[in-house]
């Protein structure tokens, strides 16, 4: 397996002709050698995260207890945290810059952070495993699944191509896109030196995005293993994963010379798939892709050990997984429970990432969390959204090529014996049980929207956040902590930090709102959510720069125990 962290693309200026062939005749609009230049000048000048004052820490730690804790409670916290801070947690914090300062070609948090995910026992269902649903195809008649199926799998491929070939244009978060997502800018930082380039970028505003996870989109799966699981990817592998009825299919959808099937052919090749009667198994194997994962450890050896290295090879090498499902489901209940989990026979949980569309063509992208964050998945669902609608690569109308899709297609046979089947319903069990104690439930707000907050200058974000905690303020009476995900994704090999919601602002405002109202006019009501949104802000952008409440001390303790 390659290294956990890496910068894809540099392999060298776009070839325009190769280029066009290889997205069957359409190429990906982002192509050019111009963002090659500019998608390789920012990797070499991205700063590392930094890690923040000990005391700061401790500070922010301070203020997110101060609205969950009474008087005693917090001069008691207060005490213990600044004995902390000058005892253990020195000699953590002293030991955590010394393995930093050691370590300069990636960020503190980064193998702590593998570590978190690799090393957690249980199933990746429910317990990390995300989704985001697509929105429909504009066009209501492309929504059919063979041709959503067909154009999203070629846009997909189109995108891998443009990553590859390291024409994929940087990801930049733009504060100010008057000045920084323009032509000019982009132009004149082609002559920045690339060490410098990120700083060029910051003088307008403009954040370039640290992009090392995007190689494991593609090619990649999670192997499990016991104790601690591997990151898998090869990317020669050409081939497509699909999945219908719990059975596995492969085909290739890259050919010898590098270039993608033509839309039409492989149009056939899942019209093909979709046509055919194979019932579901007895034993649907990836109900083992639920399991806890030592436990899919042990079954996975077995099932290499009964002759089933290729199949599995196959399945974990593919480009990714296609999922073609039976239902049609509309409802954001059932297909958020869908998206969110399905019925487990027809999905492999460890790919870096599943594609999923419905018999009605609703879409989603269900993926594996270890590997990588909502930063590279949002960018490739939006990028496949945006290029299968308007350019799409078969209409409704379009006829399947004329070739053999028996002998192009491969359906995957598991020899499965007495062992992993009892395993298969094991794992069947526990994860109908696991399903069954789920309850999602959704509401539409129709009243407003983020579009009305920003008008009046007031963050959506933060809205929501304190949403959150006037609910539970009204249903249990007090404050409790909350935890939202903010990228730092602006250094190199950045992850995720967290956000503390919960603040003394949030806590009066839910007081003020919920318990007396009456006592507030509406100018002061105004006033305090202006500053709830003021301080949320405050800390979102803390967060973003790497100046968290908790993550530095966690991941020093993490350090201590290994050494």
């Amino acid at each position: 397996p390659h290294s956990e962290a890496r910068w894809p693309g540099g392999h060298g200026l776009c070839k325009s002709r190769e280029l066009a062939a290889s997205a069957g005749g359409s190429s990906f609009p982002q192509r050019s050698a111009f963002n090659m230049i500019i998608f390789s000048l920012f990797s070499p000048s991205h700063f590392r995260l930094p890690i923040p004052k000990l005391e700061d820490t401790i500070g922010r730690y301070l203020n997110a207890q101060k609205p969950l804790l009474d008087d005693d409670q917090l001069r008691k916290t207060e005490q213990l945290a600044h004995s902390f801070g000058n005892g253990i947690g020195r000699e953590l914090h002293e030991q955590l810059v010394a393995q930093d300062k050691q370590n300069k070609h990636t960020s503190y948090i980064s193998g702590p952070w593998f570590d978190m995910y690799l090393k957690a026992r249980e199933p990746v269902v429910l317990n990390f495993n995300p989704f985001m649903a697509f929105n429909p195809d504009p066009k209501d008649e492309y929504n059919g699944q063979l041709t959503r199926a067909t154009n999203m799998t070629v846009s997909a491929i189109r995108f891998l191509k443009t990553l590859r070939d390291g024409c994929l244009e940087p990801e930049v978060f733009h504060l100010n896109p008057a000045k920084s997502d323009t032509p000019t800018f982009k132009n004149l930082i082609r002559f920045v030196p690339s060490s410098l380039s990120w700083f060029g970028a910051y003088m307008v505003n403009a954040y370039p995005l640290d992009m090392s996870q995007y190689f494991r989109l593609f090619n990649s799966t999670r192997l499990p293993k016991l104790g601690r699981d591997e990151l898998f990817t090869d990317e020669r592998v050409k081939h497509l994963l699909v999945l219908r009825n719990g059975n596995f299919y492969v085909f290739d959808v890259i050919d010898r010379d590098g270039n993608i099937l033509t839309p039409s052919e492989i149009l056939a090749h899942l019209k093909y798939i979709l046509s055919d009667k194979s019932l579901t198994p007895a034993f649907p194997l990836a109900y083992l892709t639920t399991e806890n994962r030592d436990t899919w450890a042990r079954l996975r050896q077995k099932l290499l050990e009964n002759g089933n290295e290729e199949a599995l090879r196959k399945v974990d090498s593919a480009v990714f997984c296609l999922c073609l499902d039976e239902r049609s489901i509309k409802d954001p209940v059932p297909l958020s429970h869908n998206m969110l989990h399905g019925d487990g026979v027809n999905r492999w949980y460890d790919k870096s990432f599943n594609l999923i569309l419905t018999k009605d063509g609703t879409a989603a992208i269900h993926f594996e969390h270890a590997w990588g964050d909502g930063v590279a998945v949002l960018r490739f669902q939006n990028e496949v959204f945006k290029d299968s609608t308007q350019s799409p690569a078969v209409t409704p109308q379009s006829p399947p090529a004329a070739v053999d899709s028996s002998s192009a297609v491969q359906k995957l046979d598991f020899k499965l014996n007495d062992a992993l089947k009892a395993g298969i319903v094991k794992a069947k069990e526990t994860f109908d049980a696991t399903v069954k104690s789920l309850t999602l439930d959704c509401i539409q707000f129709e009243r407003g929207g983020k579009e009305f907050l920003k008008k009046r200058q007031i963050s959506p974000d933060a809205v929501a956040q304190l949403a959150f905690q006037m609910a539970f303020f009204r249903q249990y009476g007090q404050t409790v902590a909350t935890y939202e995900s903010c990228s730092t994704a602006a250094f190199k090999h950045g992850r995720t930090e967290t956000i503390r919601p919960a603040s003394i602002y949030t806590k009066d405002c839910a007081e003020a709102f919920i318990e007396e109202p009456s006592k507030h006019g509406v100018e002061e009501l105004r006033q305090m959510l202006a500053k709830c949104a003021k301080y949320h802000g405050q800390l979102t952008k803390e967060a973003a720069m790497g100046k968290c409440q908790c993550l530095s001390l966690v991941t020093a303790s993490t350090l201590h125990h290994q050494n």
